[in-house]
């Protein structure tokens, strides 16, 4: 039996070049893909998928996000999260989500069999260099920000507090208070003036 391969991912480009990479590998089948989150849902009720590749980056709601929706909806789906970014804050949060791996997007044919092989045999599969994690913030990549979170970073920047911040955006101080810790976590740091020195490097505020 082949492994059912379904890939989510919004560039057309992304989507052909990996489906002509696996065209010809044995034992792998692409059956399937998404261009965002709704259709993947929708092919995953519908179709058997052994392994679902999942952009960071996708129109509708990110792929951090999604994977944690793969997860409860379709546990036996395992997931690999495709990506151009190297930072460890996504590789953490994926895994915390659920995914078996994660891939980046400039990886070779050689990397995506290894990959696939490992997941499908329970393994986890990392292609991430860490070097450049640690580099100064003008070298950093700036982390995938969903808009509600650019919100929020810009009303911490203004001082207010998460009461504050709440009642301006018509939220829970529970939901402003997770988004301050998927800040933190998405800036890899472990407080809030480490994350507005960050974030002002960076040109975010």
């Amino acid at each position: 039996m082949p492994v059912k391969i379904l890939i989510v991912d919004d560039h057309p480009m992304v989507l052909e070049g990996l489906k002509s990479l696996l065209a010809d590998a044995e034992g792998i089948e692409v059956v399937g893909t998404a261009c965002n989150a709704i259709d993947a849902i929708a092919f995953l009720k519908n179709n058997p998928v052994d392994i679902a590749f999942l952009d960071i980056n996708l129109p509708d709601i990110s792929g951090i996000d999604l994977c944690k929706k793969v997860k409860e909806q379709f546990p036996e789906v395992k997931t690999l999260a495709l990506s151009t970014f190297s930072e460890r804050a996504y590789v953490s949060r994926m895994i915390q989500n659920g995914a078996s791996g994660y891939l980046i997007k400039s990886s070779g044919k050689e990397d995506i069999l290894e990959a696939i092989q490992q997941v499908q045999a329970g393994g986890y599969f990392m292609n991430v260099n860490f070097d450049q994690v640690a580099a100064p913030a003008a070298q950093r990549a700036v982390p995938f920000l969903t808009r509600r979170e650019k919100e929020v970073l810009l009303l911490i920047a203004e001082g207010l507090t998460n009461p504050q911040i709440a009642e301006q955006l018509f939220v829970s101080v529970t939901t402003v208070n997770s988004h301050r810790q998927n800040l933190l976590m998405k800036f890899e740091v472990s407080n809030t003036a480490s994350l507005i020195k960050l974030a002002a490097g960076l040109g975010l505020i």
